[in-house]
């Protein structure tokens, strides 16, 4: 697929972000696990966070395809930078899809200038994949809603203004009866349990959120009342698009520090990159890397064309990341002992392996597929 010269002018403009605002400093951030919050502000100040927000609302009016070349170069600044972004645009994005006039106007603005940094609040303890088993109920209480439930495994939760939590507002309705809530952090109920000490993506907090008798009242409500579950899982599966395209910009920032190291390092009388194993290597990298942008592209453009694009993101986001994990291992293969030590190689190792976990596993995108080709049958 080729780009427009608007959607190259903006990964241009996300390239040199991430190469002078945020990779320079994701070896500190991943040791310090944070990220200052002068850099969210920078990134709004660059108009990267409310990307999938209509520019009349006042974001910058991208679609999934531009979204996704974003992230990628975020992403090969700093994954976990990127994981923020992402997260806090699902959000915002939902407000404006759902949201009353009221709710947009009191909580946008703050988004989109990262005053206020949202989380979308879906995984439990016990219903990560299966979201069916989902257990936090909400129940009407006079003037709104009381909550009650315990999320797990929730992207900016600690540093979240604002939650989108996903509750069952009638049991017996089952997927029919979810519905979503914007949920202020300082609401009382609403409290940020253990900080999770993660393998990768370290800046990027991941937390659990206790709701204890948490009331919101009755204009928290998101869209409409049972209508939570589908908008939910229409998310999950544009988020698929997004963590192809952060896994392709992983693979593509280890691949080049591969490549640097290859034409730097000797052995044998001259440099690594002409023996044919490290240069084959190599090449195996990038092709991987090509193949799976094209494709991440292509499930974007199905997405911003408004075609069924179910089948077309868990291929991408199951190819992708699948990918990007063993060129991340063939990078430290290629620096050897300087690729195993604490450093960017060893880092970005780290930092790729949730991309096969969040957003769907592989095995979840693996059954999408074959659900869709059993329909086909």
């Amino acid at each position: 697929m080729t780009l427009n010269e608007d959607q190259l002018a903006i990964r241009d403009a996300a390239r040199r972000f991430a190469r002078s605002e945020l990779a320079p400093h994701a070896q500190a951030w991943d040791e310090a696990a944070a990220c200052p919050v002068s850099v969210l502000a920078s990134l709004a100040a660059s108009g990267f966070m409310g990307l999938l927000v209509p520019s009349e609302s006042g974001g910058a009016g991208c679609g999934h395809l531009t979204k996704a070349i974003v992230m990628e170069e975020l992403a090969a600044g700093c994954a976990g930078v990127s994981t923020i972004v992402h997260v806090h645009d699902s959000v915002a994005a939902a407000l404006v899809d759902l949201g009353t006039p009221a709710q947009i106007a009191r909580y946008l603005p703050r988004m989109l200038a990262a005053d206020c940094i949202g989380a979308f609040c879906i995984t439990e303890p016990g219903a990560g994949s299966d979201t069916s088993m989902l257990r936090t109920r909400a129940v009407r209480v006079n003037g709104g809603w009381q909550i009650d439930g315990t999320k797990q495994f929730i992207s900016n939760g600690a540093r979240a203004g604002l939650a989108i939590v996903v509750a069952s507002t009638d049991p017996a309705a089952g997927k029919r009866g979810f519905s979503l809530f914007a949920v202020p952090a300082d609401t009382p109920g609403f409290r940020v349990g253990r900080v999770e000490k993660k393998m990768g993506q370290k800046c990027a907090d991941t937390t659990e959120i206790f709701l204890d008798r948490c009331v919101v009242p009755e204009d928290a409500v998101l869209g409409t009342v049972g209508g939570g579950y589908a908008y939910a899982m229409n998310t999950l599966a544009n988020g698929r698009v997004a963590v192809a395209a952060q896994a392709v910009g992983i693979a593509r920032s280890a691949y080049a520090l591969a490549l640097a190291h290859a034409g730097q390092r000797r052995a044998y009388g001259r440099e690594i990159i002409q023996h044919q194993a490290v240069a084959f290597r190599l090449a195996d990298m990038l092709m991987k890397i090509e193949v799976a942008r094209q494709y991440t592209h292509h499930a974007a453009g199905l997405l911003d064309a408004q075609r069924p694009a179910m089948r077309a993101a868990a291929i991408a986001k199951c190819f992708a990341s699948e990918m990007a994990e063993r060129v991340c291992s063939d990078a430290v293969a290629t620096l050897g002992g300087y690729g195993y030590v604490q450093g960017d190689v060893e880092r970005i190792y780290r930092d790729v392996r949730v991309c096969q976990i969040y957003e769907g596993t592989g095995d979840i995108q693996r059954l999408i597929i074959a659900r869709e080709l059993a329909l086909e049958t």
